[in-house]
């Protein structure tokens, strides 16, 4: 099996990133940190480490200075899991999941997963079962369908849901195919523009401005990691757009946050006027939703020549999939990831990893895309489109291999991870939350601002300096 070390190598060179750069990495820890049958440490010590290290050349590009970029793999894990250890006022998360979100059997005798915690999906899957938002009503209507054809019903009427398969089964499917031909991350020149300076500053993103449109842990991450190496990261979203708040307190933090109605032309006026002054344009809607409203990775080349517009969906941009919601306990379950968790700790069904992985390694691909492409757009020019998934990033990680025994090792216990806790302020109150893993040596990672409520700022950039 390749080392952390090796699939850095990888996901560096294959992005364009020069191999003498891997020299200035350190990486710590060994493998396994969580019980689970896949390389869950490794991954996440490598997407983090890729994302530092992309930081740290930029600031080499800027600044005419090499550092060094240490990522304890322990750490990393942790803060792929930072939603579970994020304490508001010394108080612990709610229940992460809605009533009736989880796993169901079919009449097939199949298992299916229901997401519902934004409620319009879990209307859309009551409304195909016909049955009340209760537990057993929704298991008892689930008798009456086979598992694929609920899976496809229920996609159709709104409801983000899918079927627990095997890896051979999903192997076989005409997405599955398609995504074997795509990257882990693509990254595109869309248009020709002039190389554009970086603005002055003592941090790898100083004065880069970033306008996030995502919810929940992938898109949300990016923001922030590009945030804890001094972006400027604007976080926009709608007043009536549901959200997960205790997500949006982890994943705030670094950002300013606005409130912007997109349904209305003077919306959509002001996020084109930001669009226009913006570096990165970061987003997780599916693939039409926004070339609907005029802001395709197209229409953001013409409106802003330089941008470095970022992509995230859950099942690839190819493919009979493509347009499926998804998150990732669901491509979990849907691309193998539960059927094998399972087998492997010796369960009847389907059984989850022990972090959202796909989620937050994607989070940290996601903007290391992005600063591969804003330097690239530095020294060539262009307008760059940067392209993740949640189902790519899952074919990554099961092709790094499995663990054996990987169920003997114990989870992490709070003991363990106090070293890589920081207590800060809030506009949700004090905070009790991890650190960023890549510890730059000259640049330090922080988050120069507190996580606030939604729509706390007005929906304009800060001066750069």
């Amino acid at each position: 099996m390749k080392t952390a070390r090796e699939i850095l190598n990888e996901i560096w060179t294959s992005a364009g990133g020069e191999a003498a750069a891997l020299e200035a990495v350190k990486l710590t820890g060994d493998e396994p940190q969580l019980p689970s049958s896949f390389r869950v440490a490794a991954a996440a010590q490598a997407s983090v480490a890729a994302a530092g290290l992309a930081a740290a050349e930029i600031w080499k590009l800027r600044s005419g200075q090499s550092q060094e970029v240490t990522v304890d793999m322990r750490h990393a894990v942790v803060e792929c899991r930072s939603e579970r250890y994020l304490r508001v006022d010394g108080k612990p998360p709610p229940p992460a999941w809605d009533a009736i979100a989880g796993v169901y059997k079919t009449r097939d005798r199949r298992f299916v997963r229901l997401h519902t915690n934004f409620r319009h999906h879990r209307d859309a899957v009551c409304k195909v079962l016909n049955c009340k938002p209760e537990r057993d009503a929704v298991q008892a209507a689930l008798m009456q369908w086979d598992g694929e054809a609920f899976e496809t019903a229920a996609y159709a009427g709104g409801g983000v849901v899918s079927m627990m398969r095997s890896y051979e089964e999903w192997s076989a499917t005409p997405h599955a195919g398609a995504l074997a031909e795509l990257p882990l991350i693509s990254i595109e020149k869309i248009g020709d523009a002039a190389p554009k300076p970086w603005p002055r500053g003592d941090r790898p993103l100083a004065g880069i401005r970033v306008l996030d449109l995502s919810r929940v842990i992938a898109g949300p991450v990016a923001g922030r990691t590009l945030a804890v190496h001094g972006a400027d990261v604007l976080l926009v979203s709608g007043p009536d757009l549901p959200a997960i708040p205790w997500l949006t307190i982890d994943n705030g933090r670094g950002k300013l946050t606005s409130f912007i109605e997109l349904k209305s032309e003077q919306g959509r006026g002001c996020l084109r006027d930001l669009l226009a002054q913006a570096d990165i344009f970061s987003q997780g809607y599916r693939p039409r939703a926004l070339a609907s409203l005029g802001f395709s990775p197209q229409d953001a080349a013409d409106i802003n020549p330089g941008i470095v517009y970022v992509s995230l969906s859950a099942y690839g941009h190819a493919g009979p999939w493509a347009e499926r919601r998804g998150f990732d306990s669901l491509v979990q379950t849907a691309t193998g990831f539960n059927h094998a968790e399972g087998q492997a700790a010796g369960v009847d069904g389907p059984k989850e990893l022990p972090a959202q992985m796909l989620d937050h390694a994607t989070g940290y691909l996601m903007a290391f895309g992005a600063m591969m492409a804003r330097a690239r757009q530095s020294r060539e020019g262009g307008s760059w489109h940067v392209r993740v998934s949640l189902a790519q990033t899952g074919r990554w990680l099961w092709n790094l291999g499995r663990v054996a025994d990987g169920f003997k090792t114990e989870d992490l216990k709070g003991d363990a991870i106090m070293p890589f806790v920081e207590e800060v302020p809030s506009g949700f109150g004090p905070l009790r939350s991890v650190r960023h893993s890549a510890a730059l040596s000259k640049t330090p990672a922080f988050w120069a601002r507190p996580a606030m409520p939604l729509g706390s700022h007005p929906a304009q950039w800060p001066a750069r300096n």
